[in-house]
């Protein structure tokens, strides 16, 4: 098959390298512009266009789609099979949907209708979803509106964000591959846009921890907010990250305060229950194990975080 690819982070990069792999003729690769990282400030290409650019594929980075003649100029004239799209970042129009002679397929990370929107691996795991995985599906002008192809489930546990979406980078690539293989026999599911819930972009406030909260609630913060923006809190005017803890039942400490502080960790009273904290990070510091921390920082018994 003839498939233009549109994607740009690192969990795009294995459905791409698994069509280059299948044999499919993958006729153009757009991805976001280059942009500043680091203290630097080079512009940095993104990850589907290092790996675009290593297999010597054709790669385009528009800085803009709308009223862009000159690139749907391009991709109208190529007259590829499949338009792939996987978290390319911008909304595409009617036009660039009906460029491919087939379909425009995305790879979508969540168990739609479920989850539709900017980050639905994150407010899954938030929100204490026992299950999410990769839907495949017809893309249409609405958001993650599409009629269903094929989905592929995934059970969360206790992954971060980081560790669930490399694992639904290689199911969605698996999966595309299956759909594109089997696709003139598969009859699309319309959603239940009754049954939809939405994954809203993140916010840095997003990560703020209330500990009147749960232990439980505010655990699954601390894994569905990395690698960005990191469930934090302050103390005595510092932030701190908390990147892992396990749950205490039976606190009846007020909720915030410090306590059982040992070598290897720490306690925070919750709303209901408490967290043993067991890596962090404290300001202007690296991230560490909680033991490395207690090593260095004199944490008082007694204390609250607010």
């Amino acid at each position: 098959m003839k498939i233009i690819f549109m994607g740009t982070p690192e969990t795009a990069v294995p459905t791409l390298k698994a069509i280059v792999e299948k044999g499919h003729e993958v006729l153009l690769v757009v991805t976001q512009p280059d942009k500043p990282k680091g203290r630097s400030s080079a512009p940095m290409p993104t990850p589907v266009k290092e790996y675009a650019l290593s297999a010597g594929l054709r790669v385009t980075q528009p800085e803009k789609l709308k009223n862009n003649e000159e690139f749907m100029s391009l991709l109208e004239s190529l007259e590829a099979d499949f338009l792939v799209v996987v978290a390319y970042g911008r909304i595409l129009s009617e036009r660039v949907l009906k460029s491919p002679k087939k379909a425009p397929i995305n790879v979508h990370f969540s168990l739609l209708p479920k989850y539709r929107g900017a980050a639905p691996v994150n407010w899954a795991i938030v929100n204490g979803e026992a299950d999410t995985g990769v839907t495949t599906m017809l893309m249409d002008v609405g958001l993650d509106t599409g009629d269903m192809l094929m989905k592929a489930v995934t059970p969360i546990k206790r992954k971060t964000t980081e560790d669930l979406l490399a694992e639904l980078a290689v199911t969605g690539a698996e999966l595309l591959i299956e759909t594109i293989d089997t696709f003139d026999t598969i009859t699309p599911e319309k959603q239940n846009d009754a049954e939809h819930t939405y994954a809203p972009m993140i916010k840095k406030e997003d990560g703020l921890i209330d500990w009147s909260k749960s232990a439980e609630e505010i655990e699954r913060m601390i894994r569905g907010f990395q690698p960005w923006p990191v469930a934090y809190s302050m103390l005595d005017g510092q932030m701190f990250k908390l990147f892992a803890a396990d749950i205490a039942e039976n606190c009846d400490k007020p909720a915030g305060t410090i306590f059982d502080i040992t070598k290897k960790s720490f306690s925070v009273a919750c709303g209901r229950d408490a967290l043993i904290v067991k890596e962090l990070q404290a300001e202007g510091k690296k991230r560490m194990p909680a033991a490395s921390f207690l090593s260095g920082f004199k944490l008082e018994e007694g204390k609250a975080f607010g």
